[in-house]
């Protein structure tokens, strides 16, 4: 039989009738017969006989599979001759066929009446000379493992046997032994599919020791059933009969079936084995629980939530540098900088995507974009987006679930994003992260900081569904508008990327560029309305008032509803809405400037304030009362920083009063009184004092303070200027309200860096060390100074509603400002 091996195909294409086997596996240079009962295959046998044709034979992947395709087939199998038909029925036909040589799949074509394949001749290569003495050990190795194998299972025909034990010829063995012993088809397979002798001795060798083992294991097992064999009957019986009375019943729900389904899909996601042997756990509750079961519904729930997320389902990352720069270009106007460290992040992804990347946290005022840009982010890596809005979230358990002792339980909202995304890579938006509030509850704030952690967040367990899950390919991006909102262990994990308030001429072009066609199209007015540069620039002077352009798309939606009104009425056919237009249509403005020393006056001062929604101009008024008795009185909502603040200042003028001209014993017999308007707002903060400084100075002094000059800075008690935070937003609001001159500490002009160019160039900046070099800027010199007193609030308003400004952009703050 050894000589069969040396027959010669020559090796150029064939087109062959071909049969796709189920569970079966035939070599070359053995007889097999089979039944064919598929009118494919049995066409493709008839054609072979009728026209002495060989035909192909190749095992498919799947025994269920009915109507085979290419990818359905096995990409080796072999060439073999008819040698018997019988028909035992109308449908089925008893085939005898005697394998030729091992042969390559190349093309299939199932259109015809039986399959068609193209097939390329492929021997087995034999080893080389060096390799002689390898191949003598494996086949040595292998008939060893026959012995043992033989041992076992001693049931084997004696004509295998002795062929097996007769023969010497290893690429006789290769090909009889997994032809003949009782190996898994799949294993067989894999003996065809490899093309070297030694490689098929070793799967040989392989296959003999796990049958070796797995005997060793039923004989095992056999031995133990036989003891509890009557425990086990006795059970049986009572199961079956159990499950006769449910159906009888009517709640024979089949759970066997159902943990059927479960097992298969748990195996196919290729789970740790911690994980998948969890879940097999709950299924093998499941089975023995009766469907109407409360505990088996919280079972089901539990696993269809696992089986839900997307465990290894992956998007690919678009990292075109050049194509992320078009979207953000594209979706918005300005944030130079926002979008330049965006694209250093995606370039460092491109680079090294290996790399764990730090948590993105975008910082600023409401309606600046955070949202947008995030989901800019997301279309330009092609990552599923999915957003998860933390404002007002109070209980821990929202973020990690409930565990499931709990009636009611669910996932956290971060595996239900996962759930809702279909992807374990998408870009998670968490909003408003600053706006998380702990109770008794618990920290939500706590619980996020493993899944925004890159070294803890590869195994992040929600408690509900109690294994780890993988995180750490998700792309975190957070939201917030006050960044020292966000607890100090969550803010270190984050890469915070600021986002300021929009200049006049940004809103311009965010107006021109972006809002008014989103909004021309919605409401049906595309080449219908008009908007000037007038128009436009007179919404956001008189009728906005915010850092970002919330409002302001309101405002023009509100023009655009009202030219609606008129061209559906028939009244006109178009619309082209100027500057003077506005009041007849939106009422007066209703953004009134804010009271300012906008005029050199006595006792009144300019400072800036920082708030949530972007900065803030803060007057600060101060009036001497004779007679008094040195009291201080100070109102305005301030807090207890902002207090102290001002006992500096009077300190500090008390000790100077000489070098300003101011009478020390006055300071003992007058009162002084200290506001600071928009009394309804709480203030707070440190760097107001070289403001109540100012003003203190020139109400005792009576030398005027320039009204195009704003400052903030906080004080010590010998006079020295202190730095400050948010000079960008603080310096925002001094341009905003047509300041000429900001004073700034001496330590903050690193911070100049961040300013807006625009800003830059129409505010001259002076930086302070000393609350002497402040005064010195900000009062004028006395041979200069014009006689002035402290202007009422009354004629303040009044000389503020004559200047020619720019209205302020951010709405008072709430809960209040932080000077």
């Amino acid at each position: 039989m050894s000589e069969k091996v040396t027959i010669k195909v020559e090796r150029k294409k064939l087109h062959l009738p071909t049969i796709a086997l189920r569970g079966l596996v035939v070599f070359p240079n053995n007889l097999v017969h089979f039944e064919v009962g598929r009118e494919k295959s049995i066409a493709a046998v008839e054609w072979a006989m009728a026209n002495n044709s060989n035909v192909f034979l190749v095992a498919q992947k799947s025994m269920d599979t009915t109507e085979p395709q290419q990818a359905d087939l096995f990409s080796y199998g072999v060439v073999a001759e008819v040698k018997q038909v019988l028909r035992v029925s109308g449908d089925l036909v008893k085939v005898l066929v005697e394998g030729k040589y091992r042969a390559k799949l190349s093309a299939l074509d199932a259109s015809g009446d039986f399959l068609l394949s193209e097939v390329r001749p492929a021997p087995v290569r034999a080893g080389k000379a060096d390799d002689a003495v390898e191949t003598e050990a494996l086949l040595r190795a292998l008939k060893a493992g026959f012995d043992e194998y033989l041992g076992m299972n001693p049931r084997l025909g004696k004509d295998v046997v002795f062929a097996i034990v007769s023969s010497d010829d290893p690429a006789f063995l290769s090909e009889y032994m997994p032809a003949n012993l009782l190996f898994r088809y799949e294993d067989k397979q894999a003996v065809m599919d490899e093309g070297t002798l030694n490689g098929r001795l070793k799967k040989l060798i392989e296959m003999l020791r796990r049958e070796c083992q797995v005997m060793k294991i039923e004989k095992e097992i056999a031995e133990k059933v036989n003891e509890s064999m009557d425990k086990n009957q006795r059970d049986y019986y009572l199961h079956e009969q159990l499950h006769i009375i449910s159906d009888e019943l009517g709640e024979g729900d089949d759970t066997h079936a159902e943990a059927d389904e479960y097992r298969r899909r748990i195996t196919e996601l290729h789970l740790a084995e911690d994980s998948e042997k969890k879940l097999l756990k709950e299924v093998d509750r499941l089975a023995k629980m009766q469907g109407s079961n409360q505990e088996a519904t919280v079972i089901r729930t539990y696993l269809d939530t696992c089986l839900d997320l997307p465990w290894n389902t992956f998007t690919v990352d678009d990292l075109d540098i050049s194509r992320a720069q078009q979207i953000l270009d594209r979706d918005h106007y300005g944030l130079k900088k926002v979008k330049d460290r965006i694209l250093e992040t995606l370039a460092v992804r491109k680079l090294a995507p290996d790399v764990k990347a730090q948590i993105i946290c975008l910082v600023g005022p409401p309606g600046v974009g955070k949202t947008s840009v995030a989901r800019s982010i997301a279309e330009s890596l092609g990552r599923k987006y999915v957003r998860i809005s933390l404002g007002g979230v109070r209980d821990e358990a929202e973020i990690r679930g409930h565990r499931r002792t709990y009636i009611g339980a669910m996932p956290g909202k971060i595996i239900t994003a996962m759930i809702s995304a279909k992807s374990a890579n998408p870009l998670m938006l968490l909003d408003e992260i600053d706006k998380l509030a702990g109770d008794f509850r618990g920290d939500p704030a706590a619980a996020l900081l493993e899944a925004l952690d890159p070294e803890q967040n590869s195994t992040f367990n929600d408690h509900f569904i109690d294994i780890p899950f993988d995180l750490s390919h998700v792309l975190f991006i957070t939201t917030a508008n006050d960044l020292g909102s966000i607890p100090g262990p969550l803010r270190d994990r984050m890469d915070v990327i600021e986002l300021p308030s929009y200049t006049r001429v940004e809103k311009y072009n965010i107006a021109r560029k972006h809002l008014l066609p989103k909004q021309l199209k919605a409401c049906g007015l595309t080449g219908k309305v008009t908007l000037s540069q007038s128009a436009l620039y007179g919404i956001i002077d008189g009728y906005t008032r915010e850092a970002g352009v919330r409002n302001l798309e309101r405002t023009i939606t509100s023009v655009l509803r009202k030219c609606a009104r008129k061209i559906a009425a028939g009244e006109v056919e178009s619309v082209s809405v100027t500057g003077t237009m506005l009041e007849q249509l939106l009422g007066p403005r209703f953004v009134k400037p804010d009271f300012l020393n906008r005029t050199n006056a006595v006792g009144i001062a300019n400072g800036l304030a920082w708030t949530s929604v972007g900065g803030e101009t803060l007057p600060i008024e101060v009036q001497v009362m004779d007679n008094g008795s040195g009291k201080i009185t100070v109102t305005g909502s301030l807090g207890d920083v902002m207090k102290e603040s001002a006992q500096l200042a009077v300190t500090w003028v008390r000790v100077h009063a000489a070098e300003y001209g101011i009478d020390p014993e006055k300071l003992k017999k007058c009162d002084l009184h200290i506001h600071a308007p928009e009394g309804a707002v709480p203030k707070d903060g440190p760097s107001a004092g070289v403001t109540l400084t100012t003003a203190l100075v020139s109400c005792l002094s009576g030398i005027p303070v320039r009204g195009d000059v704003a400052m903030t800075g906080e004080i010590t008690l010998h006079g020295n200027v202190l730095p400050i935070g948010g000079l960008r937003e603080k310096s925002m609001a001094a341009y905003r309200e047509g300041m000429k001159t900001v004073l700034i500490p001496k330590d903050n002009e690193p911070d100049l860096y961040e300013v807006d160019d625009e800003v830059k160039k129409n505010l001259t900046f002076l930086p302070m060390q000393s609350l002497t070099q402040v005064l010195n800027a900000a009062l004028l010199k006395p041979q200069n100074a014009k006689k002035a007193k402290a202007p009422s609030r009354t004629h303040a308003k009044k000389k503020a509603a004559d200047a020619a400004i720019v209205p302020p952009t951010a709405e008072k703050p709430q809960p209040g400002a932080v000077c």
